[in-house]
């Protein structure tokens, strides 16, 4: 008899990330290996030394056998390696868990599938220092990821600011660690749990600030550096994940402030979003994540615009042509005047619709207005049609 389907699903979910990152390192290690070496990953002894190569190890071996190293007949060897010769061809992929039921989820189904396919699976958990014995819980968080058989696993505290808002800054502070452990480690990507449902309310949030369809397109797949950032879980619901840690006997903690109505995502996830089911039917979190798709393609479409473009609207000095800027349809315009804030030294996350809205209007709406103050102390002015865009 098979798992439950909860558990299908996400492990299934995982499984096809790990593909994923599996093809792109080994398309990676190939582009980069040097003339003389074969492509496929093997290592041990220099040759000339009449030592075999040993082969990466296969699915089957256990996480346990290569940690502690295995000697004939299967015993422990004292003092070996915590990993084979072939650790370093393996990638590490990092699980995000806060220990609530969507990352338990995550980590569990990272935790069975890495083995099978070679790939070395680690943890971090965030201690946000907001809640009263946060570091405790932290490390009992650290510890459910041990015993899952994940290695390494991090307990990190950060220090949230102010910048943006308690949610903001608190996010902020949290995928910095995550950077720093992945830089730390060595890793390759991070794992995070995000569902279907935290992609409907992303969508609502940025409908709400009138942000643009790329605000509406939510939280993509593969995202940060380098694409460090995989979200497995968007096309799964929440529901499903919480199912798959109960039938597994994992233990979860629910926290708080996700039910605390001064925060704006657990309005909208308490009120909001029950509220428009009830309006509407259900299946309204699905069409939300089917919104947020359609926006990216869109968006990403609109994005390639927009680079094309804009060489063609620069002068030989690299200053943005006026005339030629109105020529172009208002979304692709709008896209390289962000893209030139953002150059300028405008913070990306503090631009806002109506920031661009104001450049835009040096453009369309000309009558000898003065310059544009924007965030990070960039200033944006007119100038003899030419649109300049600077720091302040």
């Amino acid at each position: 008899m098979g798992p439950h389907p909860a558990v299908a699903a996400i492990r299934l979910a995982v499984r096809r990330v790990l593909h994923d990152l599996l093809t792109e390192h080994h398309t990676n290690t190939t582009l980069h290996a040097p003339a003389h070496a074969p492509a496929r990953a093997t290592s041990g002894a220099p040759s000339g030394t009449g030592a075999q190569p040993v082969p990466a190890p296969s699915a089957a071996v256990s996480p346990v056998a290569m940690s502690v190293g295995v000697g004939p007949g299967g015993s422990a060897r004292p003092g070996a390696a915590r990993r084979g010769p072939a650790a370093p061809e393996q990638p590490l992929v990092l699980v995000a868990c806060s220990g609530g039921a969507d990352s338990m989820a995550l980590a569990s189904a990272l935790a069975f599938e890495a083995p099978k396919l070679g790939v070395r699976a680690g943890g971090i958990t965030v201690d946000h220092g907001l809640q009263p014995g946060s570091d405790l819980r932290a490390e009992e968080v650290a510890l459910r990821l041990r015993e899952l058989g994940l290695d390494p696993v991090d307990s990190v505290a950060v220090t949230v600011g102010r910048d943006g808002g308690p949610e903001a800054a608190a996010r902020d502070a949290r995928y910095a660690a995550l950077d720093a452990a992945l830089t730390r480690h060595g890793g390759t990507a991070v794992l995070l749990g995000h569902t279907r449902d935290d992609q409907a309310e992303t969508v609502l949030l940025g409908l709400a600030r009138g942000s643009g369809i790329r605000s509406l397109s939510g939280m993509a797949a593969v995202s940060g550096a380098d694409g460090r950032y995989r979200r497995p879980f968007l096309q799964l619901d929440r529901q499903t994940a919480r199912k798959a840690c109960m039938v597994q006997s994992l233990s979860v903690w629910d926290d708080p402030h996700n039910a605390d109505p001064a925060y704006t995502r657990s309005r909208l996830r308490h009120e909001g979003l029950p509220a428009l089911e009830k309006a509407l039917g259900k299946g309204v979190v699905e069409a939300l994540a089917r919104t947020a798709q359609l926006s990216r393609d869109d968006a990403d479409a609109l994005d390639s615009w927009a680079r094309q473009a804009e060489a063609s609207v620069r002068d030989a000095a690299g200053l943005l042509e006026c005339a030629k800027l109105y020529a172009l349809p208002p979304a692709v315009r709008r896209r390289i005047l962000r893209r030139a804030a953002i150059e300028a030294g405008a913070p990306a996350g503090s631009l806002f619709a109506r920031h661009i809205e104001e450049v835009d209007r040096l453009i369309t709406g000309w009558r000898g207005q003065g310059a544009i103050n924007l965030p990070g102390r960039v200033v944006a002015q007119r100038q003899g049609g030419r649109l300049v865009i600077r720091q302040g």
